[in-house]
């Protein structure tokens, strides 16, 4: 396997994923040079449905939408790598630069909240790959779907890393107007160097830090996602990034401990070892010290915060500091109006007669 620390890029191979029936190969001059790195393609994926649903524990909602599958940002730490597998892609670099939209996901929500069984729930956008990820600029399938969620007044949760959300506060402020959105902003460091290498394509802390109290004065609630925390690496940062927030307007906070799923092991530790290869062991030994002897616990529960010593210290920095702040570490979503939905089915009804 050839790893390369590609410019702008987060992975450092094109590793296969576990589902793979073909082998993926690049060609030598996009591996050996550092200052090429492969492009990032644009590519139509249309959903059969657009909204998901889980029954985790560990999540905090119910119902999902990602417009966009794979996320140019590259975060290395990212638990959604993994999905690409799926497609007989790498979670490596394919993830990164080939990314799928849904140019019907406009369509397949206003077909689901049309059926007579609709439920509704909040549902969160982004919980994935990111809404506002740079394809965001042009395609804008996420402002199309907020204008609807606007128009039928359906309550709604984005998670972002990017300043790219202020695009769109007109649409968030007519929705927090009636409680019926709100933003969590994900920093999981303030260090530039870091961030560089860690998230690679993802705007500087500053800017979502500005794009947060931008939220937070036109009257959207935002609340801060310290994720992932990872030993030696960001973990020293915690009240840093905390108070830096609740200076920004931020009102609410919480924190994930990193999540190593499937291939994402072997994915980090090659970016580990290349970045920081001095202190890779301790990292990996104090995650597997919080994950039970394992490099990863899925089991809910543990595995967005850990267990043992460390994690327990890490809990208690947390509370510690968001107690200070006079942040909500409860949740990092608003509970918001379910009551104001209009139909579509039932208006369209009223018209008929």
């Amino acid at each position: 396997m050839t790893i390369v620390q590609h410019k702008g890029r987060g992975a450092l191979s094109a590793s296969e994923g576990r589902f793979a029936r073909q082998k993926v190969e690049y060609f030598a001059d996009e591996v050996e040079s550092p200052d090429k790195a492969p492009e990032t393609v644009l590519k139509a994926m249309r959903a059969d449905k657009i909204i998901s649903t889980n029954n985790s524990p560990d999540v905090p909602f119910d119902k999902s939408i990602n417009p966009y599958q794979g996320c140019e940002h590259g975060c290395i730490y990212c638990y959604a790598r993994p999905s690409h597998s799926y497609l007989d892609l790498s979670p490596g670099l394919d993830f990164e630069t080939k990314i799928f939209y849904k140019p019907n996901a406009v369509e397949r929500l206003l077909n689901a909240w049309q059926k007579p069984s609709y439920e509704v729930k909040p549902i969160t956008i982004g919980a994935n790959t990111d809404p506002y990820q740079p394809a965001e600029k042009t395609l804008q399938l996420t402002r199309r779907l907020l204008e609807l969620f606007v128009e039928y007044r359906h309550p709604v949760n984005i998670i972002t890393k990017s300043h790219l959300i202020c695009r769109d506060i007109d649409l968030l402020q007519d929705l927090a107007n009636d409680n019926l959105c709100s933003v969590a902003v994900s920093i999981p460091t303030m260090n530039s160097d870091l961030k560089r290498i860690m998230e690679p394509r993802v705007p500087a802390a500053s800017a979502r830090l500005k794009a947060s109290r931008a939220l937070a004065h036109a009257g959207v609630p935002v609340s801060v996602l310290v994720a992932p925390v990872i030993p030696m690496i960001n973990d020293a940062e915690i009240e840093t990034i905390l108070e830096a927030a609740a200076d920004a307007g931020v009102t609410q906070a919480r924190y994930i401990f990193l999540r190593l799923p499937h291939e994402l092991k072997s994915l980090f530790e090659q970016w580990l070892q290349t970045h920081y290869p001095e202190r890779a062991k301790h990292v990996m030994s104090l995650v597997q010290q919080a994950s039970g002897g394992k490099k990863y616990d899925h089991r809910f529960g543990r595995r967005q915060s850990g267990q043992g010593p460390y994690a327990n210290m890490l809990a208690s920095r947390f509370s510690k500091a968001t107690r200070h702040l006079h942040l909500d570490s409860g949740t990092y979503q608003q509970s918001l109006d379910c009551t104001r939905f209009l139909h579509p089915a039932k208006q369209q009804l009223e018209l008929t007669l």
